[in-house]
């Protein structure tokens, strides 16, 4: 017995309607955002930058910065085996050092635990990035955590690509 239905293979679920638009409603601290996360980028390795955007977007569960931080990761030449392998970065053979350092940083930061962020974490991270780039890796970690409580309170979504 065949079952048909209106849906194809190829329809989308439509994603919740946009609570805000902070860019129009608030444009003075949208813009603030935006020169914050410009600060936290300035001097940071643009492939670290967006493996931890990417990750932090992750872990909170905000749809648009994965969809927007991913496509900024490829367009950067990173690969799809490499962005797929972010959320099990630690099993994979596909990470240097420091992007393992900072993904570490990142999770931590994220995920700040009774205790905050563990000694180890921060060291390592402090020991693999200089001194003018281990702060700029410290601030987009709190950086993107910020965009990403703005995207999943106001309910930002993707777009579709064909």
């Amino acid at each position: 017995m065949t079952t048909t239905t209106d849906a194809t293979d190829t329809d989308t679920v439509p994603a919740p309607a946009r609570r805000i638009d902070l860019r129009d409603k608030a444009p003075d601290f949208y813009a603030a955002m935006a020169a914050l996360d410009k600060a936290a980028a300035h001097g940071l390795d643009p492939a670290v930058r967006e493996l931890v955007r990417v990750r932090v977007s992750q872990l909170n569960g905000c749809a648009y910065c994965v969809d927007k931080h991913s496509a900024d990761a490829r367009a950067l030449g990173i690969t799809e085996q490499k962005l797929h392998g972010v959320t099990v970065w630690r099993e994979t053979p596909f990470f240097t050092a420091r992007e393992r350092a900072a993904l570490a940083l990142a999770e931590a930061v994220t995920h700040l635990g009774d205790h905050g962020v563990p000694d180890a974490a921060f060291d390592e991270a402090a020991r693999l990035f200089d001194a003018d780039e281990f702060p700029r890796l410290l601030a987009m970690c709190v950086t993107m955590n910020a965009w990403n409580r703005i995207g999943v309170s106001c309910r930002m979504s993707p777009a579709v690509r064909a």
